[in-house]
């Protein structure tokens, strides 16, 4: 034994061994008073700006959740190989997955759309997102994206959390513990949906199992996204700010034998925020203080794009004013979820998210805040090559493709291939783990050192995988 620790640590004795012991062991309770240290300045304001582990790249994250599952080989990746086996039977050599539906056995079916390279580097998109188009130059294309689940709860919820099983803090949760926030009057973890819940409701922007502070705050679909923020009418603000005042010195005090709970800590700091808010929120939710230039780059002057656009601009807005982490539903309740009629299907939802999501990414490009800003696209899982009830297809977690653009990721670049149909991540296979690890890092975060002590093990937001995917910057 000790000829082995010699070749690491040049001990020469069994004395010498103990030393080198009795350090290791005075480093890990210092590195357990640090962690105490940092979790009680966090417990007396959890919301306080934190510097992160490394220099970020991106101040916000604008995560475009496209929920249902758009079909990559429909949009982003051009398969050949499968327009020349349309209508054939899927050979062997692709193995036989286990499918939501039961549809691994049916023929495999050729994307009806027309693919065309654009700009300056050439990348691939179909004529379902002409706009899009318009921005490849701009965007890191990730086209070999996996996943474990099969069906959209669990789905949805992996890409959120981490797990397909519900109780884990989402990632914006993460970012929110790990840096605090960078405006005092606004939430630093915003969710924005259309006119359905996101299947799973709030623990997709639950904080899990960490302090209840971080949790995500959902703001409300049309023109008043935070209601009661206007004081009642009479109301003078030394009024409020007494009634805050109390309310604060009541849950204190009810508080005070109950550390564990920080439920009640959230609660008055909501109060905190609602006062606060009551100053800054309505001017920064008024979309009306908008040209109407830019009001039309979003599409919101036409009836199907003005939903998501409204929420688009919001979010552009909302970066402005110090919000960390935006996360934008388009499709709730799996619009996306094409088991037939996928030409339809992706015709609606295609029409909804593109002029907006172009118009978001030139927008932020000419203020100047693409660079700060990391702007993600994509869904809980792709597309089968293979067709379900003739003119559908059925959900694939095996290989998908998402993309980023700004927040430091490359332009008009490519990551990973999917194989010849478009079934299965071949090349640089990338799991939803690699991908939180990969925002976090251009924030600023190391997964491996986030953490959370819970149940006697430190939580990381990767569990226990996570990959860099460093070809997205360097």
């Amino acid at each position: 034994m000790l000829d082995k620790l010699r070749h690491h640590w040049q001990v020469r004795s069994r004395r010498e061994f103990f030393q080198y012991a009795g350090s290791g062991l005075a480093g890990l309770a210092l590195s357990s008073m640090v962690a105490r240290d940092t979790a009680q300045a966090a417990t007396r304001d959890p919301l306080a700006p934190r510097q992160g582990h490394h220099p970020a790249k991106a101040k916000s994250v604008i995560f475009l959740f496209m929920e249902g599952g758009p079909s990559h080989i429909d949009l982003f990746d051009l398969k050949p190989q499968l327009t020349a086996m349309d209508g054939k039977p899927m050979p062997e050599s692709f193995g036989r997955p286990i499918t939501a539906m039961g549809t691994a056995g049916n023929t495999l079916m050729a994307s009806r759309r027309t693919f065309r390279q654009h700009g300056q580097s050439g990348l691939w998109c179909s004529d379902w997102y002409p706009h899009i188009a318009q921005h490849v130059d701009d965007l890191t294309v990730i086209r070999s994206c996996w996943a474990n689940g099969l069906n959209h709860v669990g789905s949805v919820c992996q890409m959120n959390t981490g797990d397909i099983l519900a109780g884990r803090p989402a990632l914006g949760a993460w970012v929110t513990y790990g840096l605090g926030s960078a405006n005092q009057n606004l939430p630093t973890f915003v969710i924005l949906t259309d006119d359905k819940e996101p299947l799973g409701g709030p623990k997709n922007w639950s904080s899990g199992f960490i302090p209840a502070s971080y949790q995500g705050t959902l703001f409300r679909t049309g023109e008043t996204p935070i209601l009661n923020t206007r004081p009642v009418a009479g109301s003078t603000a030394r009024q409020q700010l007494s009634k805050l005042d109390y309310l604060k010195r009541v849950n204190a005090h009810f508080a005070e034998d109950k550390q564990e709970d920080t439920e009640l800590e959230a609660r008055i700091r909501s109060f905190e925020l609602a006062y606060q808010m009551q100053a800054s929120a309505p001017e920064a939710v008024d979309l009306t203080r908008e040209t109407e230039a830019t009001r039309r780059l979003y599409g919101m002057d036409e009836p199907e794009t003005e939903s998501f656009g409204r929420n688009c601009l919001l979010a552009r807005r909302l970066v402005e004013r110090g919000v960390r982490f935006i996360e934008l539903y388009c499709g709730s309740g799996s619009g996306w979820d094409a088991h037939n009629n996928i030409a339809g299907n992706h015709d609606k939802w295609c029409r909804v998210s593109d002029k907006p999501i172009a118009g978001l990414l030139a927008d932020l490009k000419s203020r100047g805040l693409l660079d700060e800003t990391l702007v993600v696209w994509g869904g809980e899982f792709g597309r089968t090559p293979f067709n379900e009830k003739g003119d559908g297809r059925d959900h694939n977690p095996w290989g998908f493709t998402m993309w980023m653009a700004g927040g430091g990721a490359r332009r008009g670049h490519y990551v990973g291939t999917t194989d010849e149909i478009g079934l299965r991540a071949v090349e640089r296979p990338i799991h939803v783990h690699d991908i939180h690890a990969s925002i976090l890092h251009l924030m600023g975060l190391d997964h491996l050192r986030l953490t959370y002590m819970h149940n006697g093990r430190a939580e990381r937001p990767t569990i226990v995988g996570g990959t860099l995917i460093n070809e997205i910057w360097s």
